[in-house]
């Protein structure tokens, strides 16, 4: 954990997210709903900076089924959603915490932004 990062803080409990879940090695918050009727951010509890940092594939692995319970969980999941990871500055990550975001509850366009 970085004492200095918001999603660890979150993760660890030290800061409510809104909405949460959380289960043994990942958290589940709600996200700035702009980017979709519904956004959420699926947070692994243990720090890794970027995708780029990532070591471990089954807790990537992990961390997509979770997503995909969320987004179940939240009744988006039989119409469809999107999950975006985006991942140093140029790709669009603003906070240094690998963290995915769960975006649904109306129809996604192709190419996105």
């Amino acid at each position: 954990m970085s004492s200095s990062c918001i999603f660890c803080k979150i993760a660890a409990g030290e800061i409510p997210g809104r909405g949460g879940q959380a289960r043994r090695r990942h958290a589940g918050v709600q996200g700035p709903q702009s980017a979709g009727a519904t956004h959420l951010l699926v947070i692994p509890t243990t720090h890794v900076g970027t995708l780029n940092d990532a070591k471990d594939g089954a807790t990537l692995g992990k961390l997509l089924l979770f997503a995909r319970d969320v987004a179940q969980e939240t009744g988006i999941a039989s119409r469809g959603y999107r999950v975006v990871v985006n991942t140093n500055p140029d790709g669009g990550q603003t906070v240094f915490h690998l963290h995915l975001h769960v975006l649904g509850g109306r129809v996604m366009h192709w190419p996105p932004g």
